[in-house]
Parts: structure tokens; C-alpha cells; sequence
């Protein structure tokens, strides 16, 4: 009899541990628990089955991760990459038409004469290794610098893939249409480029821009409900910018914007607003440095369902801003500040929780308390 209380009382225990802890919000109970740790910078995240949640590390590893048994697989056969600064192995998605065709789109830092270039590829994941690789774009963001690589990945219900690209530390690069740094790419599914795209058979203007005036936009989202494309990019010292995208637009890094330079107190720029360029829906200030955004549409949270979720590296929590109909900002809440991590990447799982993961190596998930 002792023996099978202790091991109930051990198995109870490992469930228990499993939650870090209980928190609030519109006043449903939430629970945080962690599926894994020890990954290098766990930067992008897909779900590749209901419970098979596949991960890439800044430094080239992948892995999937069974959220249900918690166990790991390696996958093999993964590409070179250019891993320093900020660059890396960056973000993963798993095609629209995943179950049929196995593909993955990555975005990684290519390594291009000694330079880094921000690359967007694809391949096919089969027994546990990535085959059939090919770049797609190899974009033109070459610069000395490492960093403002993006670089987050999305899909339109019209079978079109679109992807970010900071500026590359180079500033004038985002105003300069005859290169991709600063800018949101749109292409095919097969890397090739839509006859509808802004900028195509435009001289001097590259035909895969879709947008431009970007600092660095590492957060990426379409919105299938309200048919919107949402981004979320890094100011300098404040002026971290929600924005909503739009064809051909230009968005006004560097210059307008609502940050200030590092070295002193000025403000960047030429003020925060100029004729023909757009307004960001929500600013920042001071800047929380956001890493990824979504737009939550489960029924699990169902008072969080349409809300904006971005991770936020600099302060540190889960970030989460209300709406309304004409875009306008009612509400913004910081959840998590008590872990105390930089939140890199927030994704929504087939079952409808909230999945995290920080750059200290750990994934976690939002699920709703049994007390709700």
C-alpha cells in the first residue's frame, strides 16, 4: 500500500512541477508550464501535428518537441548558417499544405563574401531530416554589420508567402528600394514573384518588395479573420511600432520615427509624421523590444480571442493589446513580467493555448486553470 502512495505522490508531484504558476487575465485563471529547456535561443516555432511542435535554434540545431510526452528529436541534415551577432538560424513555418507536401520555409543569415545576408529557403521534412533544400530568395541586404536581420515568416490564404528584413544597421537602406533591407517580401509559394506585387516592372525598385521604411521587423502576422497583415518592428531608444501592412506603402524608418538616438536625446529623423508615410497603430515608449506577434483566434481564451500577443525581449513579458473595428488601441496588458525572461517568439497551438519560448532556453505553454 505505501508503495503506491508513494508513487502517486511522486507522479503528483512531477505534474505540479510542471506549472510555474497561476496568473490573470479579463479575469480568466491561466496556467504557465514548461515543455522544455536547455535549447540555444529557441527563435522560431511550428506546429507540424497537433502535438508536434517543431523548433529552430539561433545557432542552427532544430528540434521537435512532443508537447504531450515532452521528449526531443533531433533533426539532421540542417543547412550552414552565418551564426553571429544577431544572425542566426531564425524563423520556421510550416507550409499551408504541410500535411500533403512536408515543406518548411526558414529564414536564416546566409553568408555571402564575408557578409551576412538575410535568405529565405525551403525543404522537405522526411524520417526526421530536412531534404530537398533550396533558397529561395537570397536577398540583396548585405552589409559588415551583425544585426537587424528580421526575420519572420507568414502566409495569405492566396498562396502567398511574405517574410521580413531589418534594415542591416544601415539606415538609408529602408528608404532604398533597389535593395530588400528595411522591407516586407512578398513572393509565390515557390520563391517566385506575384504579377501583382507594388514595385515589379519598376526600374531600380525590386519586384519582391511589398512594403518598406522598416527598422527591424521581427514580428510578422496574417490576420485570416480580418484578412490584415500585422507587423511589429524594433525602434531605437523608444518608437517600437505596431503596424499595420499594406501594398507598396512606406512605413518611414528612418525618416520619421518616435525614438530617440542612442548617443544623445534627440529624436530621429525628421519628426514623427511626413506626407506619404504611414502611422504606426501603437508606439512604444520606452521601447519593449518586441520579437514576434500574433493574433490570437482560439476559443480556448475566448476573452483574448482578436487581441495583438508580441513577446518582448528589453521588458520583458508577454505583450497583449486590444483593438477596436477601425484599429484604434483600447487596451494594452503586460502578462508574465514575474518570469523574467526574454519572451523571443509567441505561436498559437492546434488546441488553441498560447506557446512561448524565452531566449534562456526554454518553451512554455498558456493553458487555462482547472480553478477557472
Amino acid at each position: 500500500m505505501m508503495k503506491y502512495i508513494f508513487t502517486f505522490f511522486v507522479f503528483k508531484s512531477f505534474l505540479f512541477a510542471q506549472t510555474i504558476f497561476t496568473f490573470q487575465s479579463e479575469g480568466m485563471n491561466v496556467n504557465l508550464e514548461k515543455l522544455a529547456s536547455n535549447l540555444n535561443v529557441p527563435w522560431g516555432m511550428t506546429f507540424i501535428s497537433n502535438s508536434e511542435l517543431l523548433i529552430t535554434q539561433k545557432s542552427g540545431k532544430i528540434v521537435v518537441l512532443n508537447t504531450d510526452t515532452k521528449k526531443l528529436q533531433n533533426i539532421i541534415n540542417t543547412p550552414n548558417i552565418l551564426y553571429d551577432g544577431q544572425g542566426g538560424l531564425l524563423d520556421v513555418q510550416a507550409s499551408p499544405f504541410f500535411i500533403s507536401d512536408s515543406i518548411l520555409y526558414f529564414t536564416y543569415v546566409k553568408e555571402i563574401k564575408g557578409e551576412g545576408v538575410t535568405t529565405l529557403a525551403k525543404a522537405k521534412l522526411k524520417d526526421n531530416s530536412l531534404i530537398e533544400w533550396r533558397d529561395l530568395l537570397i536577398t540583396k541586404s548585405a552589409t559588415d554589420t551583425t544585426r537587424h536581420f528580421g526575420s519572420r515568416i507568414a502566409f495569405d490564404e492566396e498562396d502567398h508567402i511574405y517574410f521580413s528584413i531589418g534594415d542591416r544597421g544601415v539606415r538609408k537602406n529602408s528608404q532604398d528600394l533597389s535593395n530588400h533591407a528595411g522591407s516586407i517580401i512578398r513572393l509565390n509559394l515557390d520563391g517566385t514573384i506575384p504579377k501583382d506585387n507594388p514595385f515589379i516592372n519598376q526600374k531600380e525598385k525590386l519586384a519582391e518588395i511589398y512594403s518598406y521604411g522598416h527598422r527591424n521587423p521581427q514580428g510578422l502576422f496574417y490576420d485570416k479573420e480580418s484578412k490584415k497583415l500585422w507587423s511589429i518592428e524594433h525602434g531605437p531608444r523608444g518608437g517600437d511600432e505596431i503596424n499595420l501592412i499594406e501594398k507598396g506603402l512606406n512605413y518611414g524608418w528612418p525618416v520619421i520615427s518616435y525614438g530617440k538616438e542612442y548617443w544623445n536625446p534627440l529624436p530621429v529623423g525628421e519628426g514623427t509624421h511626413k506626407k506619404g508615410m504611414i502611422q504606426p497603430k501603437k508606439v512604444y515608449i520606452p521601447s519593449i523590444a518586441p520579437s514576434s506577434l500574433i493574433v490570437y483566434s482560439g476559443d480556448t481564451f475566448p476573452k483574448w480571442k482578436g487581441d495583438i500577443f508580441s513577446g518582448a525581449l528589453k521588458l520583458r513579458h508577454l505583450n497583449r493589446v486590444v483593438f477596436d473595428k477601425y484599429n484604434k488601441e483600447i487596451k494594452e496588458e503586460r502578462l508574465l513580467e514575474e518570469l523574467g525572461e526574454r519572451i523571443r517568439n509567441v505561436i498559437q497551438s492546434p488546441k488553441g493555448n498560447l506557446v512561448i519560448s524565452t531566449d534562456s532556453g526554454n518553451i512554455y505553454k498558456l493553458v487555462p486553470s482547472s480553478r477557472n
